[in-house]
């Protein structure tokens, strides 16, 4: 059979043209050589990219550090902590310790003549002409202020006042539906006179009643209601009664109820008394 030839699409080459044979292994040799080149060329480009990368990274950190020339050098040779500045402590502003002055205590100036200086009369103690307390109004009616204590008490009383040291004492008179009460505030130098006198009275004899601005005489020679009590440097006392001259019984509603009130309102009035003072003495 006649050989095909290269353009019918056979081998350029006869099955027995021997001396025209490719030599097969130099070409696989020859391949495998390009291949090599080519992985050579790969790894290569990888290992230039890595170092480029690299060092960017390293120039950022010393770039970052190039400040400092400590940053650059070995351990053995970094200063001693003692050759470190250490950080300047500012000094914290101090103050010396202080205290508030304790509050006056109002008690403190009713219970000595010495504090006590403020204004002291029958208009100061029992202002107005009439007294609304405890939900209740009263009419005032006679004052006094003397400065003769026994004068203006009974009996025993009078004793128990000019034996404790008493200097004066103020009266005033309420009175409401035919009851009427006399209130006296004796006025001593010290809170220990006041509570003596208090103590010692033994409600023999009392406050002499006044009458006067409308009020007839009354409890001189009838039964009538007393009290005593004390605060600060004053002792109090009260006398009331019936207006008609009859004797008070414990029926008498009003009376009780003008009596407790008008105590009340007298303690009241010498608490205030303090607290005015301690007040203006905390401004000064």
């Amino acid at each position: 059979m006649r050989p095909m030839s290269f353009g019918q699409g056979g081998p350029p080459w006869g099955a027995n043209d021997n001396g025209n044979a490719p030599d097969w292994a130099a070409l696989a040799e020859a391949s495998e050589a390009r291949a090599r080149k080519r992985r050579w060329l790969l790894i290569g480009g990888a290992v230039v990219a890595t170092l480029a990368v690299g060092s960017a990274v390293a120039w950022g950190i010393v770039s970052a550090n190039r400040s400092s020339d400590a940053g650059n050098k070995p351990a053995d040779q970094l200063p001693s902590t003692a050759d470190i500045p250490s950080e300047e402590k500012t000094s914290e502003p101090s103050f010396e310790p202080t205290s508030a002055p304790p509050p006056l205590d109002p008690n403190d100036f009713i219970d000595s003549a010495a504090k006590d200086t403020a204004p002291l009369s029958a208009d100061t103690m029992f202002p107005g002409k009439t007294l609304t307390f405890g939900g209740h109004t009263y009419t005032k009616g006679a004052t006094s202020r003397t400065a003769d204590c026994t004068a203006a008490v009974q009996k025993g009383l009078a004793g128990v006042l000019k034996k404790n040291g008493c200097t004066q004492v103020i009266r005033a008179t309420y009175y409401k539906s035919g009851s009427a009460v006399t209130i006296g505030v004796a006025v001593f130098d010290s809170k220990k006179q006041a509570t003596s006198a208090k103590e010692q009275y033994d409600f023999d004899g009392g406050v002499l009643s006044l009458p006067g601005s409308g009020v007839p005489t009354f409890c001189r020679t009838t039964v009538c209601r007393q009290t005593a009590n004390s605060v600060g440097r004053y002792a109090y006392f009260t006398n009331g009664g019936r207006t008609n001259g009859t004797d008070a019984t414990k029926k008498d509603s009003v009376l009780f109820a003008l009596g407790d009130d008008l105590q009340e309102y007298t303690f009241q009035k010498i608490k205030q008394r303090g607290e005015v003072q301690a007040s203006e003495a905390a401004q000064r």
